[in-house]
C-alpha cells in the first residue's frame, strides 16, 4: 500500500484523473470528501471511504476544508479486486490501522501483516450511488440547472415548460431519453445529492429535509431509502 494526504480547501476539486495500475481507497482523514465517477456521486465522512478500481476516471473534492487520504494498492497484487466503485465502512479499528500504516517506519514483515488485516477489514456498504446525468437539450438543461441551483424549487414541469418554451410532455420525454430517468426520479437525485454533504456536516435531518424541498423528515428518509437502498443513518453511521 502507498499513502498520500492531500489538503482540500473549501470548494476545491482535483482534476479528473485515472490510476491505471493501482486501486485507490479514497478516505477523509479530516472533514468530508466527495468523489465523482461519471455522473455518480459519493460523499465520504471519516466513517466511510470509497473503493475506486484501477482504470476508473474520477475526481475528488470537498465543499469544506478537508484532508483526502489516498490509499493506493497495486492492482496486480491486491487481494481485493472489486470491479466497480464501492462505499466502504471505516470502523475505528480500520481507521487506527490506516493511521498506523501511514505513519511509516514499519519493518517489511510487520507492514505486510498490517496490510493483510486492513484488506480483511474492507467492509462494503450496499448502497446505490446518487447519479445526476444532465440532459443535452437546451430547454431541459435550463430546467436542470435551475433545480441544481435550488433543489427545493417546487415548480412543476408545466410551469417550467412555459418558461423555457416547451410542453411538459416534451420536457418529460427529454429527461427520460437523455438522462434515462423520469423527471421525478431525476429531481429526487438532485435533492439527495444536495443533502449528502449537509448530512455529513452534521446538520439535523429536519433541517436538511426542509432545505432540499421535502415537507417532512419522514418523506425525506423514505425518498433516500428508495433511491440509495439504506436510510441516511446507515449511509453515514
Amino acid at each position: 500500500m502507498l499513502f498520500g494526504d492531500f489538503d482540500l480547501p473549501s470548494g476545491t476539486w482535483l482534476d479528473w484523473h485515472v490510476h491505471d495500475e493501482h486501486h485507490q481507497l479514497a478516505w477523509a482523514a479530516r472533514g468530508v470528501v466527495a468523489v465523482n465517477v461519471g455522473s455518480a456521486h459519493w460523499v465520504l465522512p471519516p466513517a466511510r471511504a470509497l473503493w475506486v478500481p484501477a482504470g476508473t476516471v474520477h475526481r475528488t473534492g470537498s465543499s469544506g476544508n478537508a484532508v483526502l487520504r489516498g490509499i493506493f494498492m497495486d492492482a496486480a497484487r491486491s487481494p481485493v479486486s472489486w470491479p466497480e466503485p464501492r462505499l466502504v465502512r471505516v470502523r475505528p479499528l480500520l481507521r487506527e490501522l490506516l493511521d498506523h500504516l501511514t505513519a511509516g517506519g514499519l519493518p517489511d514483515d510487520a507492514r505486510q501483516r498490517a496490510e493483510a488485516v486492513a484488506f480483511d477489514l474492507l467492509e462494503p456498504v450496499p448502497v446505490t450511488p446518487i447519479s445526476v446525468p444532465l440532459p443535452a437539450d437546451p430547454r431541459a438543461r435550463r430546467v436542470a440547472e435551475a433545480l441544481i441551483a435550488n433543489p427545493a424549487d417546487d415548480r412543476t414541469l408545466d410551469r417550467f415548460g412555459r418558461e423555457v418554451g416547451a410542453s411538459s410532455r416534451t420536457l418529460a420525454r427529454l429527461f427520460l431519453t437523455e438522462t434515462r430517468l423520469s423527471f421525478g426520479r431525476w429531481r429526487t437525485q438532485v435533492r439527495l445529492r444536495a443533502a449528502l454533504p449537509q448530512l455529513a456536516d452534521g446538520r439535523s435531518l429536519a433541517n436538511v429535509a426542509d432545505r432540499v424541498g421535502y415537507s417532512s423528515p419522514s418523506a425525506f428518509v423514505a425518498a433516500f431509502r428508495r433511491a440509495v437502498g439504506v436510510p441516511p443513518g446507515q449511509y453515514f453511521g
